[in-house]
């Protein structure tokens, strides 16, 4: 047999998303074998450490969100020629100032503007724009535009560049599936949809629980020949590792308390247990959660005006959560979305796959403000906004300002630097 002398903690990064681990020993062991190293030689469960650094919570919305009806020109008389049937009247826009206001329903962000927590990038995209929904995705996920099919994000090489030994817990989505944005080749992130669902389900938990109680030779130093029988056990430990770990997690979420209420959806829910994660101190960098329906080609006003509460709704109570828990100084939340829509409404009372659009940066330690100017309504590229932010400034500006590392070696080029983080 290969004798393999790679350490636990390089299988655990290569080879476990902890996703919703297998109910049965042999479909996991024929996925995991072949990453397989000594089994023996590290702690049995994942351990909280309480860490008190920045964090940064991405939140993605799904299907092209409208920017134009996200911050509104209300100032613009173009924008209410071109969009007569679904744009917001003047005097129910929350004006910012007297040419941009935010949609009616974002009263939680216009709040949050207001007392210094919110910065509004505009016209933010990139050269030669894509806009069909994966590719673009890919595109605003990987930072890589020049390849086709990526197969890493900026996120999952920023924990490659910065921490290739740490603990899975560095980055945890929401959500069935690890989006492209959190893969790397080095660290594999954690991902699922409910912290019910990152456990183990298997038919044998009391005999693991004991053997993962067993006590455990000395740490080997030296090459040895793994045995079937140690990989087993370890697969079995490994298998507990989730069942401790999503105990852990589910214990905090049950037991959190949030000084307002959550909206009753999944985008709430979502925002609820990484503010309880948050809360209980574990070790994680980036958090990562969606919301989705954005793709509004008809009858556009009632469902985007829906999702815009949601929007507002669920980063207002964690928002509140975070001040309650006195973490919202060490939090940044920042939204994107994989294209805008047109400047033109269609016939349909919705509007078309686009390109530029805002994103919205929140926290105590953000400058607040709007940030860049606002693309004319006028001078359009095929009917979309023209781009005024390459998006990769916005990733530079919290990589190297925020999480405190170098940007060009993870997005393979120095983008310029945006006044988004307050200077210490």
């Amino acid at each position: 047999m290969e004798k393999v002398v790679s350490t636990r903690r390089v299988f655990l990064q290569k080879g476990l998303t902890l996703l919703a681990v297998a109910p049965t020993i042999p479909t996991f062991l024929d996925q995991t074998v072949m990453a397989l190293n000594n089994p023996l030689d590290s702690k049995l469960t994942q351990q909280t450490s309480g860490k008190d650094g920045k964090i940064l919570v991405v939140v993605q919305l799904s299907g092209g969100n409208d920017g134009l009806s996200t911050v509104i020109p209300y100032g613009d008389d173009v924008y209410y020629q071109q969009r007569n049937a679904i744009s917001h009247p003047a005097d129910k826009v929350l004006k910012i100032d007297g040419y941009l206001g935010l949609h009616p329903n974002l009263t939680s962000l216009k709040s949050m503007y207001d007392s210094g927590d919110l910065a509004i990038v505009q016209g933010v995209g990139y050269p030669n724009p894509n806009r069909s929904h994966f590719r673009s995705m890919d595109i605003w996920q990987s930072a890589q535009p020049e390849i086709q099919q990526p197969s890493t994000g900026w996120i999952g090489r920023y924990f490659d560049n910065t921490c290739p030994g740490c603990d899975p817990h560095v980055g945890v989505a929401i959500g069935e599936t690890l989006p492209l944005a959190m893969q790397g080749e080095k660290v594999l992130p954690l991902s699922f949809e409910r912290p019910d669902s990152y456990r183990y389900t298997g038919r044998d938990k009391t005999d693991y629980v004991k053997l993962n109680q067993a006590q455990l030779p000395p740490t080997i130093t030296t090459p040895r020949e793994i045995t079937a029988g140690d990989q087993l056990d370890f697969l079995h430990r490994t298998a507990m590792d989730a069942q401790l770990s999503s105990e852990e997690i589910l214990r905090l979420t049950r037991s959190h308390s949030s000084p307002q209420p959550y909206p009753a959806n999944e985008f709430g829910n979502g925002l609820k247990t990484i503010a309880a994660m948050i809360a209980g101190g574990l070790p994680t960098r980036v958090y990562y959660v969606a919301l989705s329906g954005f793709d509004t080609h008809a009858q556009q006003l009632n469902r985007h005006d829906a999702l815009m509460k949601q929007l507002s709704d669920g980063l207002g109570a964690f928002w509140s959560d975070l001040k309650q828990q006195k973490n919202n100084d060490r939090v940044m939340l920042m939204t994107f979305s994989e294209f805008g829509r047109r400047v033109q409404s269609n016939a349909s009372g919705g509007t078309d796959h686009g390109a530029a659009a805002p994103m919205f940066v929140m926290g105590s330690g953000i400058q607040q403000g709007i940030v860049s100017r606002h693309p004319s309504l006028n001078d359009l590229d095929q009917g979309d906004l023209k781009y005024v932010v390459d998006f990769r400034s916005v990733y530079a500006s919290i990589l190297q300002n925020w999480l405190n590392t170098p940007s060009k070696p993870i997005l393979g080029d120095q983008y310029p630097v945006l006044p988004l983080v307050k200077s210490a």
